[in-house]
């Protein structure tokens, strides 16, 4: 996942902190609106950190 953030970071030209934040977000927007989805999301992009 760091390669995730890392990619966010430098695209986005924002914090490491925003881009963990923004990643969460939408981590717990996918599990809300799709719950079937949540252990994959897990696998993908890791649990809460």
């Amino acid at each position: 996942m760091q390669d995730l953030l890392d990619k966010i970071v430098a695209e986005a030209n924002v914090t490491p902190e925003q881009a963990a934040k923004t990643l969460d977000v939408i981590k717990e927007y996918i599990v809300e609106k799709f719950p079937m989805l949540g252990g994959a999301v897990e696998n993908l992009l890791g649990g809460n950190n």
